[in-house]
């Protein structure tokens, strides 16, 4: 099997969100890495991006969904996602993903070790649920998200 080219985007070492000395690498790739945790649906417009409320405290970001370990590189779950968000199940590009390294888990860290990624996948469809429009410019009240240095480098095909 041949290797994917993969191009580091963006590092954060001593990252916040992980577990003491894990960092986050965000890439870019064709294809999905192993294992996929969370999978993200990027619909852009012009110089926007597709939100809606996160569940777990309303604040606007790309649709989402967990991967259960039955599905390792997510294609069941961003298919899923899709179908939810734009009607459709086709037409999603892999774009890259969020890779948390974690070489020492800690009691509570509830993603695979030493990593785990958070895929964004992108599609030319329209949503067909409700949502909102969010800019994805330099001042973007998207860009602490971790995905965010994923925008300039994700093409819609």
């Amino acid at each position: 099997m041949i290797a994917d080219d993969e191009t580091l985007i963006h590092v954060t070492p001593d990252a916040a969100w992980l577990p003491r000395h894990g960092r986050a690498e965000v890439i870019r790739r064709s294809t999905p890495p192993r294992p996929m945790c969370v999978v993200r649906l990027f619909l852009r417009q012009g110089d926007q991006a597709f939100c809606v409320p996160r569940d777990e405290n309303s604040r606007l970001d790309l649709p989402m969904r967990h991967v259960g370990v039955d599905d390792p590189s997510g294609m069941l779950a961003i298919a899923d996602l899709a179908e939810r968000v734009t009607g459709r199940r086709s037409q999603l590009t892999f774009s890259g993903a969020v890779r948390n390294i974690v070489e020492s888990p800690q009691d509570g860290y509830p993603w695979p070790t030493p990593c785990a990624y958070f895929g964004v996948w992108t599609s030319k469809a329209t949503p067909v649920v409700e949502g909102t429009w969010v800019s994805i410019g330099d001042e973007s009240p998207l860009r602490d998200r971790h995905w965010f240095p994923l925008a300039g480098h994700v093409r819609i095909r």
